[in-house]
């Protein structure tokens, strides 16, 4: 399975111009590309590079309600 740019930013979770960044500024090692000079993105390279995004952002925090606990109360100044 051979995946273009856009398909590849949508299955890693990123924008396509975030993924773009990554390689220009090597944090990611880049894709094969074909003859014309696309790169097209193997099953390897999607988890790969899904890997590198998910220790990029640290998952959401639960907020208090789904913790279990009262919200906070906002106190006038």
């Amino acid at each position: 399975m051979r995946l273009s740019t856009r398909e590849a930013a949508e299955r890693i979770g990123v924008s396509r111009n975030t993924l773009l960044r990554w390689f220009r500024e090597g944090r990611v090692s880049d894709v094969r590309r074909d003859r014309n000079g696309w790169r097209f993105f193997s099953p390897e390279d999607i988890g790969r590079i899904k890997a590198f995004a998910e220790r990029q952002s640290p998952p959401p925090e639960r907020s208090s309600a789904a913790a279990g606990q009262a919200p906070a109360q906002q106190v006038a100044v």
